[in-house]
């Protein structure tokens, strides 16, 4: 883990003007300085504003001993940017604010930051300002703005029964990362490079806003999608998507995309708890006509898959085409929930 410089002043000893003209060098300038900030977008009716907030907090989502200070601010920029892709939008800007203890070091700070602009500078996105007040604990919470054609906006309520469930990518990585992060000796009998890439799941995940121009070739223009990422895990991702689209679900667990040899390192069982319950693996959990899924995750490819299919019933079920488990009911309470 990268250690803070040892110089670094406090937030106390730098004062609250003087740590916001230090964050002031992570936005472009034209848009600090006022009161809020202003985004110029083409007028038109057929777009809409999209607009989403998250939170990190020290202790609950983050911590010194498995995250760095660039690896919270790549966390907490790719969260967000997780919520704009779940809703087929093009991410414009993000506002972050701070709360701080007083005696939190400055380069920590700064290099929250510099993990944010790492993130969004993949996406072109830009930190359009924010604000920072004193807390008993760090806390990062950032608000996201994008805009989306009205007519190709992803919402979970879209689900129609018949409609194929997707998955843009691999689940269980960001669980297995944290797993190697907080027991090492986990991953004694593991290759190098296994380790590194799913610790680097956990800790730097990529929201998948690369998968939405395929996604509208593959798709045409008529249709509605139904979907939203899978950052609090793929079993809360399908229920959602299920309970408000008034629909069922049942879902094969022979096909759930698991990161590779992580059934063999851990056990199947487990493999399949940490990619339905594990969380924050980022990707998409869509629901597409059956002609569209198929093309969409050939075209995609890198562990997508079609997992499952939406269905009249309003149960929500996992079954086994292998036949060795026998079906049980998918429940968001066995995922992690902060009350």
């Amino acid at each position: 883990m990268k250690k803070a410089p040892e110089n670094s002043p406090s937030v106390r000893e730098l004062g609250e003007q003087g740590l916001l003209k230090r964050l002031q060098r992570f936005c472009p300038p034209e848009w600090v300085g006022d009161d809020a900030a202003a985004i110029a977008m083409t007028p038109s009716a057929n777009r809409s504003l999209v607009v989403t907030t998250d939170m990190l907090v020290d202790g609950v989502h983050f911590s010194d001993r498995t995250t760095s200070a660039e690896d919270v601010g790549w966390r907490a920029a790719a969260a967000n940017l997780s919520d704009l892709a779940a809703m087929g939008a093009t991410p414009l800007a993000i506002t972050v604010s701070l709360g701080l203890p007083g005696d939190t070091l400055v380069s920590w700070v700064e290099g929250v930051y510099t993990g944010m602009v790492s993130c969004l500078d993949r996406y072109q996105t830009a930190i359009a300002g924010g604000d920072v007040c004193k807390s008993p604990v760090n806390v990062i919470s950032i608000t996201a703005f994008g805009w989306v054609p009205t007519n190709r906006t992803i919402r979970r309520q879209n689900g129609k029964p018949g409609d194929a469930i997707v998955v843009t990518g691999v689940h269980g990585a960001g669980r297995a990362g944290l797993e190697l992060l907080l027991h090492p000796e986990t991953g004694n009998d593991w290759s190098e490079a296994e380790t590194r890439e799913l610790i680097s799941a956990h800790q730097r995940p990529n929201p998948r806003l690369d998968v939405l121009p395929m996604l509208w070739e593959v798709m045409g223009e008529g249709g509605e999608i139904a979907g939203m990422d899978s950052s609090d895990g793929l079993a809360d991702a399908i229920v959602q998507i299920a309970r408000e689209s008034g629909v069922g679900a049942i879902v094969d667990r022979a096909v759930i995309p698991l990161p590779p040899s992580l059934s063999q390192r851990v056990g199947e069982e487990r493999a399949i708890e940490w990619a339905l319950y594990g969380g924050e693996d980022f990707e998409l959990v869509l629901g597409l006509p059956w002609t569209v899924a198929r093309e969409f995750v050939k075209r995609l490819g890198n562990g997508a898959a079609i997992v499952g299919t939406l269905t009249k019933s309003t149960r929500v079920c996992l079954t086994d085409s292998t036949g060795a488990y026998a079906d049980e009911v998918i429940t968001q309470s066995l995922g992690f929930q902060h009350f």
